[in-house]
């Protein structure tokens, strides 16, 4: 409360509730109507922004002759700079709105801009209409949404595929965005996806970004930490008001397999997935032509998914960030 009153100086020390406001809008405003196409095909979107300072940055700063610690260091410089300029450009904003006197409106459009929620979703379901029509059609929707190899997926696995990318990006694309606005405002909203964004560009472990994208990727574990234990928590709330999904194995399941992801962190909401609708996610996968063994995360009683499992679970999405909405909503204005 103590930092959302600096970065919303109401007087009255109220600053924390027109913040709340600017958070709860900025959710609101973006599960109601998402990315509008109007808009984004006319302009380009802030990520693409950021993506294009972090290449920009890249073409200065990574020098492949140059050995592993040096270029863990210029790494370190590349994330220094595109976090200071989010935090700079977040704190810029926010005190030009709060000079406006609709602080909160004005923060929570601009909030709006940089959640997922409703875009996340849509894209899933697009799977589940592609998959009625085709094992094709499915692979070319659910290549939209995973970095993995589509055409080597059969319904099952485009199925599985476009289940955990619910999963995990209902972490970082919505509940550690939320997490991260709530506790430090527009600035903290404004680095963390910045860090998100350096992670999926240069937080690879190809020989290119090794050491380069090291520190990118440890940092957007580190983000992503509160995130994603809360969305598996979330997940296994929303659970309790989906009638095909089932809370307590959700719980059961999440707290089992968490630690078999290779992540650190998509074990959680992955986790609570699987056990919601009693399928099993991750396991073996190919990127680029390399199969890569991974552990099962689930019971396993339906490993063979299918378009209904996407439906199942974009019902369950759908009843938790409901719980978000009206828990956001009632705290803000009760």
């Amino acid at each position: 409360m103590l930092i959302l009153d600096s970065l919303f100086p109401i007087p009255g020390g109220d600053g924390w509730k027109f913040g709340l406001l600017a958070v709860t809008l900025a959710y609101v405003l973006d599960l109601l109507f998402g990315d509008p196409k109007w808009l984004y095909g006319r302009l380009p979107h802030p990520i693409v922004w950021m993506g294009a300072l972090i290449n920009k940055l890249e073409g200065w700063l990574r020098n492949p002759r140059a050995d592993p610690q040096q270029q863990t260091i210029r790494g370190v410089y590349l994330v220094a700079i595109v976090v200071g300029i989010s935090v700079l450009a977040g704190n810029i904003i926010a005190w030009l709105a709060n000079q406006t006197g609709y602080g909160w409106l004005i923060l929570g459009v601009v909030g709006s801009v940089f959640f997922a929620t409703r875009g996340l979703h849509d894209h899933v379901a697009a799977v589940t209409s592609g998959l009625e029509r085709g094992l094709a059609p499915g692979r070319e929707a659910v290549g939209h949404i995973v970095g993995r190899d589509p055409a080597e997926l059969d319904e099952a696995g485009v199925a599985r595929a476009a289940l955990e990318s619910l999963a995990e990006n209902f972490s970082d694309g919505v509940v550690a965005p939320l997490f991260w606005f709530l506790l430090c405002g527009l600035p903290g909203l404004l680095a963390y996806k910045a860090i998100n964004t350096m992670d999926s560009m240069i937080g690879h472990r190809s020989e290119r970004y090794l050491y380069f994208g090291q520190f990118a990727a440890r940092l957007d574990d580190v983000a992503n930490w509160p995130g994603a234990r809360l969305a598996g928590l979330l997940i296994c709330l929303g659970a309790l008001v989906s009638p095909d999904a089932r809370a307590g194995r959700a719980w059961r399941v999440m707290g089992r397999d968490h630690g078999l992801h290779t992540s650190p962190n998509a074990g959680w909401p992955e986790g609570a997935m699987a056990g919601a609708l009693d399928i099993a996610l991750a396991g073996p996968r190919v990127y680029h032509g390399q199969t890569l063994d991974g552990a099962w995360i689930g019971d396993g009683g339906k490993r063979s998914a299918s378009h209904l499992d996407i439906k199942r679970g974009c019902a369950l999405y759908r009843g938790t960030c409901a719980i978000i909405a009206f828990a956001l909503v009632g705290l803000a204005f009760i």
